[in-house]
């Protein structure tokens, strides 16, 4: 039994938590394909918790608590381990960039892009303006 309420909450909520997340959940089931070749999916859980709560006085003395409690859990995969012919490998899940994360890494390349032609259209236009010059010179 728990000392104080937050305890209890804490608990209720990790027994919640290790129902959900095994070992089964980090190393996986085998699955068996053609070939003879079995793979052992692998991932990765990670969890957060967090709990509050507060006593309330009242009139009758008595303890009167609320409070609450939450997590959240994210599983990742990581790799495979991969047997065939009685050798094992390990094959890794590699995370595919999305388009934010690759627009992301094309802004320093677009930047020069642009600054480049911004360069290039005032270095047109100061010669435009040198021409002209030369021109009303000569006239």
């Amino acid at each position: 039994m728990s000392d104080t309420p937050i305890q209890g909450i804490m608990e209720t909520t990790l027994d919640k938590i290790k129902a959900m997340v095994n070992a089964d959940t980090i190393v996986g089931d085998k699955i068996e394909l053609p070939g003879g070749v079995v793979a052992i999916p692998v991932s990765k859980v990670s969890y957060g918790l967090v709990s509050g709560g507060s006593d309330f006085p009242n009139k009758a003395n008595q303890k009167i608590f609320g409070g609450g409690g939450g997590a959240g859990v994210s599983i990742s995969p990581v790799c495979f381990l991969v047997v065939k012919d009685g050798e094992v490998k390990l094959m890794p899940v590699s995370k595919d960039s999305g388009a934010a994360e690759k627009a992301v890494a094309l802004i320093p390349e677009l930047f020069d892009k642009i600054t480049t032609m911004f360069k290039n259209k005032k270095a047109e236009k100061l010669d435009d303006e040198n021409k002209e010059a030369l021109t009303e010179d000569l006239v």
